[in-house]
């Protein structure tokens, strides 16, 4: 059972699946995102929704459902300077599983900008979801484009058990149909692009 959602944005007008139609839920949807921050396998990161189902991000930075299963693969182009992720479908690297390309809007930045393209947006003139906020606060909103809807909001959780851990971890409200699997791979590659920043 979902929590109860007051306030916000409405929900987005279709649902938003960019990975499945599986990962669009009715309601809104709460995720923890937690980031292990000493291991030997380069940040590997677990993602748990309201009901405890867990999805898990190993070293190869591919998303597995809770059997294990490959659900998406997030690779980064090297020599790119907006710092460009691909994500392929299951543990595919092929151009024809591709389902989108993440970047910094710009390449020097104060505040957080990314710009999401989905596959079929070959052109990459206008985006089809933007990421907008300051991830060194941990608090940042997704939106539809380049527009004011927005389809879930990132925020640092900060615990006793996190810090005496060295646990990074991040509340993300997803909203009703939209894909939640899609924003949680954005905030792994957040982290990521951050993180190579601050090395």
């Amino acid at each position: 059972m979902a929590a109860p959602y007051y306030g916000g944005p409405p929900a987005a007008p279709a649902p938003v699946a960019v990975v499945s139609p599986q990962f669009c839920a009715p309601y809104v949807v709460p995720l923890t995102v937690t980031k292990k921050a000493i291991s030997l396998s380069d940040g590997d990161f677990t993602v748990t929704d309201a009901n405890g189902a867990v999805f898990s991000i190993r070293h190869r930075r591919v998303l597995l459902d809770a059997a294990g299963q490959p659900i998406l693969t997030m690779l980064e182009k090297v020599f790119s300077m907006h710092n460009r992720w691909e994500v392929f479908r299951g543990d595919s690297s092929n151009e024809s599983d591709l389902l989108f390309t993440a970047k910094k809007s710009s390449i020097f930045q104060l505040k957080t900008e990314m710009d999401i393209f989905l596959a079929s947006n070959t052109a990459q003139q206008v985006c089809d979801f933007k990421i907008k906020g300051s991830y060194f606060e941990r608090s940042c909103a997704f939106y539809l484009g380049n527009s004011s809807s927005m389809i879930a909001q990132m925020n640092r959780q900060f615990t006793v058990t996190n810090v005496l851990l060295g646990r990074d971890t991040f509340g993300v409200t997803v909203f009703p149909h939209v894909d939640y699997v899609f924003v949680a791979a954005l905030v792994v590659i957040l982290d990521e692009i951050h993180r190579e920043r601050s090395d």
